[in-house]
Parts: C-alpha cells; sequence; structure tokens
C-alpha cells in the first residue's frame, strides 16, 4: 500500500540550508584558523642554560694562553770533542757553581795527541835555545875580529902620525911616511867593513831566532789547545745554578757539540705563553700581564713576541715582575692572561659559545617574564678573554642566553621551563 509522504514546506527547506552553510562557515574558519597558526615553543630547560645580562661600563681587554716557566739564564753543556762518558759526578737537581765538574769524558786519541805536542814543544824550545847559543858565539867571534882590527888599525894610525913628525925633520924618507899612512887607511876600511858585518851578523840571528820563534810559538799554542781539550773533559757547569737534566748515560759515545747536560738558574724565570694568532695581533711589548702558577699569580710584562706562527700559536714571553710563589721551577705549566687594553662605557656581555669579534650572530633574548626567549641578530665588536663588545641589536639590561643553541638552529622562539 502506498504511503502518502509530507510535504517539506518551504520554511523547512531553507531552515535546513542554514544550517548546512552555517557548519560549512564554521568547519571552514576552523580549518583557516589552524593553518594561521604558528607551531608549539620548544621547551629548554632553563636550568641547562647560559645566561648573562647586557651591561654598560669598563671592560678590559684580555688574552689567554697556556705557557711554560722557563729560565731567564740558561745553559747546554755540550761535549768538546768526540770522547767517551767514564762517570758522572753530579746528579740533577743538585746545586752547582760555573767551575762545578758535571761529567767526566776520554779521548785517548786525544790524550796521545797532547802528549806528543807537549813533546814538540820541549823540542822547539831546546833548537830557540841551542840557536841562541850558536849565534851568541858567532856574535862574539866576530867581535873579537872587529876588536883586532881595531887594535891593528890604532897601531897604524899611531905610526903614520908619527913618521909624519919625522918626515917634517926628513928623519925618515917620504916612501916611508907614504907607507904607514896608507896602511892606516887599509885597517880604516877592514874596520867599517868589520863593523857592517858585525851589524849585518845582529841582523841575521835576529831573523833566524825570529823564525825558530814562530816555530816554538806554534808548538806552545798547539800544545795548549790540546791541553784545553784534555782539560774540556773534565765538564763543568760554566754557570750557576741548578743542574737540571744529564742526556747521557755512562758508557756512552758522544759527539762533538752533543748536548750532555742541563744548567739553569731557577731565581730567574719567564713564562713563555703560546697565544692563539687571530689574538696575538693586538699584543705589544710592555704590556700587562699576569700568569697564574696555580699555587699564586705573579705580575709581569711583555718582553718579546716570536715573529713566526707555529701550530696556529705565537709565542709571547713575559718577565716577572714580582716573587715567585713556592714551587715555581721550569717547565711548570701556568696559565698567562695579557691585558691589551681599557674600554670604557661600553655595551657588553659574557664570551658566547659562538661568535668572533666584529661578526653578527643570533643569540636568544630572554623575554621580560622569562617564559620565553626569541632569536635576535646580535653586531659584535671587540672581544676580551670572558666579555665582548655589543655593537648593536642589544641594550642595556637586556637578558641573553650565551650556551650553544645549534640545537634549536630551526626556531626563532624557544620556551624556557
Amino acid at each position: 500500500m502506498d504511503v502518502a509522504r509530507p510535504r517539506r514546506t518551504r520554511s523547512e527547506r531553507f531552515r535546513k540550508a542554514a544550517y548546512t552553510a552555517t557548519v560549512v562557515l564554521i568547519v571552514g574558519g576552523a580549518l583557516f584558523g589552524a593553518t594561521r597558526l604558528r607551531p608549539a615553543a620548544p621547551t629548554v630547560e632553563a636550568s641547562t642554560l647560559w645566561p648573562d645580562t647586557v651591561k654598560r661600563g669598563p671592560m678590559v681587554r684580555q688574552v689567554r694562553g697556556l705557557g711554560t716557566l722557563v729560565p731567564e739564564d740558561l745553559r747546554w753543556v755540550a761535549a768538546p770533542s768526540l770522547a767517551r762518558v767514564e762517570r758522572m759526578i753530579v746528579q740533577p737537581g743538585t746545586t752547582v757553581a760555573p767551575d762545578t765538574i758535571l761529567l767526566e769524558l776520554s779521548n785517548p786519541q786525544l790524550e796521545q795527541e797532547a802528549e806528543e805536542s807537549r813533546l814538540k814543544l820541549q823540542a822547539a824550545e831546546a833548537t830557540l835555545a841551542n840557536l841562541r847559543i850558536q849565534l851568541q858565539a858567532d856574535t862574539l867571534q866576530q867581535r873579537a875580529v872587529v876588536a883586532a882590527i881595531e887594535s891593528d888599525y890604532q897601531k897604524a894610525r899611531m905610526q903614520a902620525d908619527m913618521n909624519d913628525a919625522l918626515a917634517q925633520r926628513q928623519l925618515v924618507s917620504e916612501l916611508i911616511r907614504r907607507q904607514s899612512q896608507l896602511d892606516a887607511e887599509q885597517l880604516a876600511f877592514r874596520r867599517k867593513l868589520a863593523d857592517e858585518q858585525l851589524a849585518a851578523r845582529a841582523e841575521a840571528s835576529a831573523a833566524q831566532i825570529a823564525v825558530q820563534q814562530s816555530s816554538v810559538d806554534q808548538a806552545r799554542a798547539m800544545a795548549a789547545l790540546k791541553s784545553r781539550q784534555l782539560e774540556e773533559l773534565h765538564v763543568r757547569a760554566g754557570i750557576a745554578g741548578v743542574l737540571q737534566t744529564v742526556a747521557v748515560d755512562v758508557g756512552q759515545q758522544v759527539a762533538p757539540g752533543s748536548n750532555l747536560a742541563r744548567v739553569a738558574n731557577p731565581g730567574r724565570l719567564k713564562a713563555e705563553v703560546k697565544i692563539a694568532e687571530t689574538q696575538a695581533k693586538d699584543v705589544l711589548v710592555g704590556q700587562r700581564a699576569n700568569i697564574d702558577t696555580h699555587n699564586g699569580v705573579v705580575a709581569g710584562h711583555v718582553t718579546r713576541i716570536d715573529p713566526s706562527v707555529q701550530s696556529g700559536t705565537r709565542t709571547v714571553d713575559v718577565g716577572l715582575d714580582g716573587p715567585l710563589p713556592n714551587g715555581a721551577v721550569p717547565d711548570l705549566s701556568v696559565d698567562g692572561t695579557i691585558e691589551l687594553e681599557h674600554l670604557d662605557r661600553i655595551l657588553f656581555i659574557g664570551r658566547p659559545a659562538f661568535g668572533q669579534p666584529q661578526s653578527q650572530i643570533s643569540l636568544f633574548k630572554v623575554d621580560p617574564d622569562g617564559v620565553y626567549a626569541k632569536r635576535v641578530a646580535v653586531k659584535l665588536g671587540r672581544s676580551s678573554v670572558d666579555a665582548i663588545e655589543v655593537v648593536d641589536g642589544l641594550v642595556e639590561g637586556d637578558r641573553v642566553i650565551l650556551s650553544d643553541m645549534s640545537a634549536w638552529d630551526g626556531v626563532d622562539r624557544i620556551r624556557l621551563k
């Protein structure tokens, strides 16, 4: 049987369409609102972060590096010649004087050469003495010849004078007078030649003695050299201080110039600090520094800057102005801090985990309520060991997070728990 269906009125159709439109609008609005919502900020444990507050005031620019204490007076004692270590006289850690014998070496060949040079010197000295005696005898003989000629000349001169007087009285003939005069003249010439021979012999004797004296001096120098080399086998400290190390063992063969021992003066130390090459450009001689020996801090000043870079660092020598604390010894590891300059009334914060001087980085700035932190761009300026200048992006009183936030590089906002 057919059942009659009730016919919908116009008002009912309108009401149904209104309901449908309302539902569509509500659903569409919800979907549109959902698309406009930001993703929820990730939550970060605040106790694990390192916050800091932007401050304005003075800041001391510093650089820091690791280093060691080294002696200012340091001497490596080297082997004088090829030798063998026979005995160790002094142990490391002993206080020594400049003439303290540290090691005894031996070199049989050098000992033989020293003995031969001594004998050669004796032979040269004996030859010189014998030559002096011979030349002296020859000189005396020549002087005797000169004296004899002088005597004959004086006699001839007297005879000639007497014959001249007798010839004037016509007591002797003119021939005799002239003969006696000629004899005197001949003896005068012979006397002159004898004097010249005596002078020439003296010069020749001096030349011969000089030649032989040169041989003696050469032999003496060689003997002195060998004797000194032999004496140097008794290795001495050379300076007053403490024997730090002995680099050889008893029985070891050492080459000339090889290091045997190191002596240092522990009372005069300096610090050699390694500064990163990017920070060392602002270090100048004379700047103040502090050296932490882990048992006290000593004030000092920069005395030298190594011009070369080694392993990314430059070595800076710091002279120590104050007394050394107990336990300060050579090769002790220290921390050095060098003051570069004093800056007045600048904005600064602590050094962030990442960020170089004169660069721009992003930091999370904490909101005033302390619940959220958002990322801001910050321009940095000059830096120190634990602080860095803020050029732009922050104001005094802002709180920022200095910790490593690389895990949240993809978000601009975090929630602090």
